[in-house]
């Protein structure tokens, strides 16, 4: 017998539910990803046509919203402390000793776990429904960031099994895979935008963005280890971990019960070396008193619990050999000498290259054919070479010298005046350089053309449709070519066509941006547009104006200059134009800009309720002001939302700086 639409809904819920703890907590799927998602469109379709049985926990409900939601704090009921740190084996077996001491002689287990490398959250449940996710802020209170967490698929929504309290909380780490910390560089280094510097950092300032989808696309990950509340099942740490590990959560996976130094001992000695296989990023070991009453008759410092310790690693370096080094052009013919490595694994990703930099670093390392190389990536963006093994070296190894010529076109390589790099000056020949400057202009904080990536963008240049940025948009005359290239088809065709009709309305500054002229970043690019008004103005301009405008000195005026003196490159501007990309900014732009922050150098910090911190810097721009990331003596006023930093709030008051709220700054722009 058919089920009623609201069993029907319960039951899809209840199944997707599992399959997503099998997959998520457990890597254990059951059934493929495509019949997952059929499951997916089918309570998607149910729940559309049953608005009545709407449930914000539902599966359907973990991709976010793109509505902006300025964050709340929440006063933790347990005040979230830190942990006291080492980097000692002999503190941590003084702990042991400290602890024995204390319980004056009573036996006692240690717990050992993996310290994970992320941002504190706690999550509250009552009657296993998630109902409130909070970071931990300055560890009386936090920041409720419950839908972004709704986003993290191995955060179970509503608990599975039974014998969970009414009422309960759970603490853990908000994480951010190797995996897909690499994934989002690569696509933060494509659009040029800041990289990531480690895991932790990604993780925290995507747990805090106010577009929960976005959230949802970064791929976080939580795993929970300590979990409070009365009626908790066992009158242990460790059973009360396995419990939650059945009601769905995703326990710590490194948890073992310890007795005694020699014990503790061995733990931190194998995971210095067995953490390094771990998908995700760890920076040390906990441990913990075991049993709950122990714990409380232990009690706590005025900052950390006396019954647990954190024991940190040291940073992560492998020794592996040198294969080759190769040498890349960018897309502004900067030569990158690039080391190929014997595959190695370092911080949970197998590393095959790190780059060289430039010819400087490749000389002072003294790299030879063939050296063990020291690399590290603990904490840092990319791989990277920091010494060499010169005991291992080859009798016979030669020196590894710097190409003279263009590794792609043969073009005599050029220095760069004042700098270690050498460039190809053939940037119309080039092949790299011209493939980099369109996936730089299709970016998405450039000009935004979707379905054009690096792969697409040398198809398009080898096929000879597109020299110039410009060629794009008369690469419909091309489209049922296209459709005959493998793995296109109309639709791609058709998107691609779309993307690029669309990026006529891109602003006037992303354009200057996307033009890929040499020292013309983001900021500079916005800064140079909103003073010329127009690429007329910007293509006629001389040093001396150039550099009249605020951040941009002699060599980006130079580089601006040399840019529009070359035919070719005004020939382009005059085709995008032709075709109907926007050259200048909006007449009705410069009403809305007033001097009132004029020469001021202002720091923004927190979360704010009438505007996103980026449209507050959009507003400090138009109104004259300078947004700067750091504190300093030169800092004007810090503009200080509910949760701005402590480390930053304690620098403004030493140094004296004044601390503008909302209220306060929106006087002062007069709104």
């Amino acid at each position: 017998m058919d089920l009623q639409p609201k069993q029907q809904i319960e039951r899809l819920r209840d199944e997707l539910n599992r399959h997503n703890y099998n997959y998520y907590v457990l890597n254990s799927p059951e059934i493929s990803d495509r019949d997952f998602d059929m499951m997916m469109k089918e309570l998607e379709q149910l729940e559309k046509e049953h608005p009545e049985y709407a449930d914000p926990l539902s599966p359907t409900q973990r991709v976010g919203s793109d509505i902006n939601k300025a964050f709340t704090q929440h006063l933790h009921q347990r005040p979230m402390l830190s942990l006291g740190n080492t980097y000692s084996i002999e503190e941590v077996d003084e702990f042991v000793t400290r602890t024995r001491d204390a319980l004056m002689g009573q036996d006692f287990t240690i717990v050992g776990e993996m310290k994970y490398d992320g941002t504190s959250i706690s999550l509250t449940y009552e009657h296993g429904r998630l109902v409130r996710a909070v970071t931990r802020g300055d560890g009386e209170r936090g920041d409720v960031v419950t839908d972004n967490v709704k986003t993290i698929k191995s955060v179970p929504l509503t608990l599975q099994g039974s014998g969970w309290p009414e009422e309960f909380e759970i603490r853990g780490e908000i994480v951010l895979p190797w995996k897909e910390f690499d994934r989002l560089n690569a696509e933060r280094e494509f659009n040029e935008e800041p990289l990531f510097a480690n895991p932790r950092n990604a993780a925290s300032g995507t747990l805090k963005m106010q577009n929960s989808a976005e959230v949802a696309r970064r791929g976080l990950d939580a795993v929970f280890y300590y979990l409070l509340g009365d009626n908790l099942p066992a009158d242990n740490h460790y059973d009360n971990m396995i419990a939650a590990k059945e009601w769905g959560f995703k326990v710590a996976p490194v948890m073992s019960k310890l007795h005694g130094i020699d014990e503790v001992d061995r733990f931190i000695n194998h995971w210095d070396t067995a953490r390094k296989e771990l998908p995700v990023a760890t920076d040390g070991l906990v441990f913990k008193v075991n049993d709950l009453r122990q714990q409380l008759n232990l009690g706590y410092t005025a900052k950390s619990p006396r019954w647990a310790i954190a024991y940190k690693f040291q940073a992560e370096r492998a020794l592996t050999r040198l294969q080759s080094v190769s040498f890349e052009v960018g897309r502004m013919g900067i030569v990158t000498p690039v080391a190929n490595l014997d595959p190695v694994l370092l911080s949970g990703t197998i590393v095959k290259r790190a780059s060289l930099h430039n010819e400087g670093i490749i000389r002072s390392l003294d790299i030879h054919d063939h050296d063990m190389l020291y690399v590290e990536k603990g904490g840092e963006i990319i791989p990277k070479v920091t010494g060499i093994d010169v005991s291992a070296r080859q009798p016979d190894a030669n020196p590894i010298q710097f190409v003279t010529r263009c590794p792609v076109c043969d073009t005599p390589l050029v220095r760069i005046e004042g700098e270690a790099a050498w460039m190809c000056p053939d940037k119309e020949g080039c092949a790299p350089q011209i493939c980099g400057r369109l996936e730089h202009f299709v970016g998405r904080r450039m000009m935004n053309i979707e379905g054009i990536g690096e792969e697409m963008a040398v198809i398009l240049y080898r096929n000879g449709w597109v020299k110039t940025p410009a060629d794009l948009y008369t690469l419909s005359r091309h489209s049922r070519d296209m459709m005959l290239l493998p793995g296109m088809g109309p639709r791609t065709v058709e998107r691609i066509l779309d993307g690029i009709e669309a990026s006529k309305s891109v602003p006037f500054e992303r354009v200057v941006y996307a033009l890929s002229i040499p020292y013309v970043g983001e900021t500079v690019a916005k800064k140079l547009a909103r003073a010329v008004r127009d690429i007329d103005s910007l293509m006629n301009a001389d040093t001396e104006s150039l550099t009249l405008i605020d951040d941009i000195g002699p060599r980006i005026a130079e580089s601006i200059i040399t840019y529009f003196s070359n035919p070719d490159n005004r020939e382009m501007v005059e085709q995008l134009r032709a075709a109907g990309v926007q050259m200048s900014l909006p007449e009705e732009d410069e009403s809305s800009r007033t001097d009132l922050l004029k020469g001021k150098s202002i720091v923004i910090s927190g979360t704010f309720s009438h505007h996103s911190r980026d449209e507050y810097k959009e507003i400090i721009e138009r109104n004259g002001g300078k947004n700067v990331s750091g504190i300093s003596k030169k800092t004007d006023f810090v503009f200080a939302g509910e949760n701005m930093g402590p480390s930053k709030l304690e620098k403004a008051r030493t140094l004296g700086i004044p601390i503008i709220n909302e209220e306060e700054f929106l006087k002062m722009i007069n709104q």
